[in-house]
């Protein structure tokens, strides 16, 4: 009877089951091959190719904490629902806290156009973020079916 089984036991960890955020982290990633040419193209009529070149920079930190933060999450799944619940509040606040970061020890070492890069990152954050939820939403990523 599932009434009997011990709650820690039920709701634990389950050790080899696919890393559905890892997975999930590395499609929006796969779509950031298409946000951020579109991006270079529109940010590069406007300011350059300075500013196309920051506009990929931008898209690319972005990408890589879509994908850290996928890592991040299916790695923390397998240990607890606690350390979960903890790595997506404060894993997200870090990763933010990293893009800022990233961003400012760029555009210090570089020439990169700093407007071009921050309008580039919170588009492609934002686009990234909206097509996977709708594909998500969907039923586009089939193969991510934990419901069952």
């Amino acid at each position: 009877m599932a009434s009997d089984v011990d709650p820690a036991v039920r709701y634990g960890p389950v050790p080899d089951e696919r890393p559905i955020e890892a997975i999930i982290g590395t499609n929006t990633a796969k779509r950031g091959i298409f946000v951020a040419p579109v991006l270079a193209l529109v940010i590069g009529l406007l300011q350059g190719w300075e500013g196309a070149v920051a506009a990929l920079v931008g898209a690319g930190i972005v990408v890589a904490n879509f994908i850290f933060g996928g890592y991040i999450l299916s790695k923390a799944a397998r240990v607890s629902m606690n350390l979960y619940h903890a790595a997506a509040l404060f894993g997200f606040l870090i990763r933010l806290g990293l893009i800022t970061v990233s961003m400012f020890v760029i555009a210090n070492v570089t020439n990169l156009d700093r407007m071009a890069m921050g309008i580039s990152v919170i588009v492609s954050y934002l686009v990234l973020l909206s097509w996977e939820a709708v594909a998500v939403a969907n039923g586009a990523e089939r193969d991510l079916e934990w419901s069952n």
